[in-house]
């Protein structure tokens, strides 16, 4: 790079928290797209180990990169800076707002990676925009939505425990949509790691 010029990609990138989620519900606390982008990184990393681990040893079987998997959740929704959060209903009401709105998604990704030095460009505009190529993208692609949702769910029972009810519809259409997703390693998320966020301090520290 060697100069002194200054770069606003990563002071863009920290505006994240100020994008509220679930702009059409009634919240009792309001969760931005900066933490939920830490969750879905956590989450479609862990995916990734378990798809490794539960793959292993079959024949032609290539492991997948769960540090690039937490990498596409945690950018996953960068471009919201410049887009807002559109809302699930509308975002997909038909293909033709659907593509729409994925063409002003892949604008605003080469927005947001044009505020970096041109030698970073590159590398940014594959996580900001990923064209997940070929049979392993489609693996990774697949991990990152499943996270997605399961944050989202996450979300949805954090808003029950308050006795929110609002989120009600929401979690039972999350938590069929994991299922019919068919992926064994969300499958096996919900199954042994969601309980528990549902526990008190204590019971997270194994005491009665």
């Amino acid at each position: 790079m060697g100069d002194d010029k200054n770069y606003g990609f990563y002071a863009m990138l920290d505006r994240m928290q100020y994008i509220a989620r679930w702009g059409l519900m009634r919240n009792s606390r309001t969760e931005n797209i900066k933490e939920h982008s830490f969750d879905v990184a956590v989450i479609a990393q862990s995916l990734a180990f378990l798809y490794n681990r539960n793959n292993s040893g079959k024949e032609g079987f290539e492991p997948l990169d769960p540090y690039r998997v937490a990498a596409y959740g945690l950018y996953h929704d960068c471009t919201e800076i410049l887009t807002g959060d559109l809302p699930t209903p509308i975002k997909y009401r038909n293909k033709e707002i659907t593509r729409a709105y994925k063409e002003v998604e892949s604008e605003a990704a080469r927005t947001l990676a044009g505020l970096l030095p041109e030698d970073l460009q590159d590398e940014y505009i594959d996580l900001l925009d990923p064209s997940y190529e070929g049979e392993e993208g489609a693996v990774m692609k697949r991990l990152v939505k499943a996270a997605d949702k399961i944050s989202a769910y996450i979300k949805c029972m954090r808003e029950e425990s308050t006795g929110n009810r609002e989120f009600s519809s929401a979690m039972k259409t999350l938590e069929d949509s994991i299922r019919a997703m068919e992926l064994p390693e969300a499958d096996e998320f919900m199954r042994c790691f969601i309980p528990p966020f549902g526990y008190n301090l204590d019971q997270l520290n194994g005491e009665n």
